[in-house]
């Protein structure tokens, strides 16, 4: 009897504790799933295959679909495999251009659909233009305003720089042609200098569009006439930074001697305040209006747009971590040994750099270097911009290649560039040519959603001006000497939350995003010829001279 009980209790016991198994693993695996499931219904970005081919035009399509399983993934392995994805699509879609049909230029880009990683909080935070306050171009003359005169003469020009460099000084020497009465030929890009480009002013710009576009303003040939070797000829050093009287009462007195003048140098010639208003508006049209690239230039320049939004809002990052940026700056935080003598040794070979020695600690602390790769990558995740953003590497060749860009390829795994987005063949008729390299990036560039430059050269101060000028689209400029500093403090385990550096390079930057602003004058306490250095470029910022404020209520 006694045996029996005992049996009875164990059978019991034995019972209780196989439910109570049962309930647990019940109440774990609903727990799971309770949990995992919202993680795996994350939409992930679907790049569906080139879906329309119409007149000669890719069109692309963006599709955000929900997973067909739903596996149990921690929230790592997710991510992991969402980066597989990416890169995988990243892959297919360059190998696949060369199914590409022929590009099609496009006036007005469509807008991209929002990226995956952003919500409407992210959107507005990370790719929202700023507010516009209703600038608008206003780049007309005054009525007044005649058509040219009988020149007197022709204006010659040697152009000097790179491509916006070059940009900028022909459409200060359009300007100074109207001032001194003057038939412009059509300038002479430089081909002596660091980029010994070969290219003709025809190769990268429109030139017959350039000339009908300013025949309202200036006389504009292809070329001297024949038989005008026997008018007596100067070559002339114009001033830097010279306003109006300059020109009119010692330039255009040259006339009565000469009958070809030739302007040995273009960049920097014109001031860039306290010109007439029509001076300043003919500056614009012939920067905005008048000189826009050639058709092969614009073609794939917008093909090289296409693509980049096929992968959803994209920046554009300018990184000027270029050999002769590098050399020119004396900056060297980052570099080897061995590299740091090549770039002392590029600059003292360079004649017309007069500062030889540079301390390159001195020049990063100042804010003078260009942002190195892992700084501009700092830069970006404290923005909060998500590890998957398209990003469109707008520069030449890095200096230290591949390996200088992983320590930005690692926060950021969709690295683009102009080589990864078209074949051999589609950029064949741009190798070896800077200036029409430089050219597709500037369209890549201001076409962007958010355009980011990490030195404030030429090129980043071209594309900023003009994208003030379409509507202040958003430009985040950095701040070197804020952001270096920080970052420092990082490597030296100085702040111990992250979180608060990173909060701090967000309120920094809350005001350099492109908003409309009047241009800079003059530094304090500079005089003469500093003073107008010191000036922001009228090419940067054409507010108030070419932009004007529409009042709302009276519509256009």
């Amino acid at each position: 009897m006694r045996r029996r009980k005992k049996t009875l209790v164990v059978v019991v016991i034995r019972r209780l504790l196989t439910c109570a198994i049962c309930i647990i693993a019940l109440l774990g695996f609903l727990t799971v799933h309770i949990y995992v499931a919202p993680l795996n219904r994350l939409p992930r970005l679907h790049l569906s295959k080139y879906t329309t081919r119409q007149r000669g035009h890719i069109s692309y399509e963006n599709s955000i679909t929900e997973p067909s399983s739903t596996r149990n993934l921690s929230r790592r392995e997710t991510i992991e495999e969402n980066e597989i994805q990416n890169q995988r699509l990243t892959s297919e879609h360059i190998n696949n251009t060369h199914e590409l049909s022929q590009p099609h230029f496009l006036t007005s880009p469509s807008f991209a659909k929002l990226n995956t990683t952003s919500g409407t909080q992210d959107y507005d935070k990370l790719w929202k233009h700023p507010p516009n306050r209703n600038f608008v171009p206003c780049v007309n003359p005054n009525p007044n305003y005649i058509s040219p005169l009988e020149s007197r003469g022709y204006l010659l020009v040697h152009t000097n720089g790179g491509l916006n460099q070059m940009r900028a000084g022909i459409c200060d020497m359009v300007a100074i042609a109207r001032i001194i009465n003057a038939t412009l030929v059509v300038p002479e890009l430089d081909k002596r200098s660091f980029w010994q480009d070969t290219s003709k002013f025809s190769d990268v710009f429109d030139e017959d569009h350039f000339i009908n576009a300013l025949s309202k303003d200036i006389r504009v040939i292809k070329k001297l006439p024949k038989g005008i070797d026997g008018l007596t000829k100067v070559v002339k050093h114009f001033k830097s930074y010279s306003g109006l009287r300059y020109y009119q009462n010692e330039i255009a007195t040259m006339w009565d001697e000469y009958k070809v003048i030739r302007a040995a140098k273009s960049d920097s010639r014109l001031v860039n305040n306290g010109l007439p208003p029509d001076i300043q508006k003919l500056r614009c049209r012939a920067c905005y209006e008048a000189l826009r690239f050639s058709t092969k230039i614009r073609s794939m320049g917008q093909i090289l747009v296409d693509r980049m939004r096929s992968y959803g809002l994209y920046i554009a990052l300018h990184l000027r971590y270029e050999k002769d940026m590098l050399a020119f700056s004396g900056c060297n935080h980052g570099l080897s040994a061995s590299e740091a003598a090549e770039l002392r040794k590029i600059r003292k070979n360079t004649a017309y750099w007069k500062v030889k020695d540079i301390d390159g600690k001195v020049q990063r602390l100042k804010g003078n270097c260009p942002l190195t790769p892992k700084e501009v990558g700092v830069l970006l995740k404290a923005l909060g911009y998500a590890p998957n953003t398209p990003i469109y590497i707008a520069a030449g060749e890095i200096y230290g290649g591949e390996s200088r860009l992983a320590s930005l390829g690692s926060r950021f795994s969709m690295l683009m560039s102009k080589e990864k987005l078209a074949t051999k063949e589609e950029l064949k008729p741009f190798m070896n040519h800077s200036t029409q390299m430089a050219a597709l990036d500037y369209i890549v560039s201001v076409e962007s959603d958010v355009f980011i430059p990490s030195y404030s050269g030429n090129m980043a101060r071209a594309v900023e001006g003009h994208r003030r000028y379409l509507g202040h689209r958003k430009t985040i400029t950095p701040d070197r000497k804020a952001i270096v500093r920080l970052i420092d403090r990082i490597g030296r385990g100085a702040e111990n939350d992250n979180r608060k550096v990173y909060e701090r390079i967000i309120d920094i930057h809350k005001t350099r995003q492109g908003s409309p602003r009047r241009r800079k004058g003059p530094a304090s306490g500079t005089k003469g010829l500093e003073r107008h250095r010191s000036e922001e470029s009228f090419y940067e910022n054409p507010l108030p001279d070419c932009l004007c404020q529409r009042d709302p209520s009276r519509g256009r």
